[in-house]
């Protein structure tokens, strides 16, 4: 059985598109594209249920059209309408072939963003509080960054670099052990 720990968040499915099943997919993490014949997850009832990618085409560069082999109708596309995306980890290049690692192991690595590039590196984790956070250092100043799997697009271990999309402002949570003036 597939455990939320074995997934990353790569997307959502939007809304059908035709009558033969196939669905707008918005992603975040284009790795469905570099491997062959991937299944994608989607939770339902409270369990993960893989759907084999049939095939797929671009409609930008966040969107795709997918047809997944099971679904062949539009109402059948429709029950999947809103549904987060998952992908397995070890689909993902470069992702910890370790199953027991923890938030810990990105200590040293460097933050890059998909929109805002360079982020700084992670210093530490903090998990003082329910959300796990990165406290990464960014222009001589300690700022904090969600460590989830959600925002995580790519993991690069051999220049120790972790990939993400972070949300908009998000860039401006500073760190406790810094003042907020």
């Amino acid at each position: 059985m597939i455990r939320r720990e074995d997934l990353i968040k790569i997307g959502e499915f939007k809304k059908p598109h035709g009558i033969k099943g196939e669905i707008s997919f918005s992603f975040t993490n284009d790795s469905f594209n570099k491997c062959e014949r991937p299944f994608l997850f989607c939770e339902l009832d409270g369990v993960f249920v893989p759907f084999l990618l049939e095939e797929y085409r671009f409609s930008s560069t966040s969107t795709a059209l997918v047809k997944l082999k099971t679904i062949d109708s539009e109402q059948k596309a429709r029950l999947l309408c809103l549904k987060e995306v998952y992908f397995l980890k070890e689909y993902i290049t470069g992702f910890p072939s370790n199953k027991s690692f923890t938030w810990d192991y990105y200590i040293g690595f460097i933050l890059i963003d998909k929109y805002k590039g360079k982020i700084g590196l992670i210093l530490d984790v903090d998990e003082s509080t329910i959300n796990i956070l990165f406290v990464v250092q960014k222009d001589g100043e300690e700022i904090l960054i969600p460590a989830t799997n959600e925002f995580i697009t790519g993991i690069d271990e051999e220049q120790k670099t972790l990939y993400m999309e972070l949300p908009e402002g998000l860039l401006y949570l500073k760190s406790a052990h810094k003042s907020y003036l």
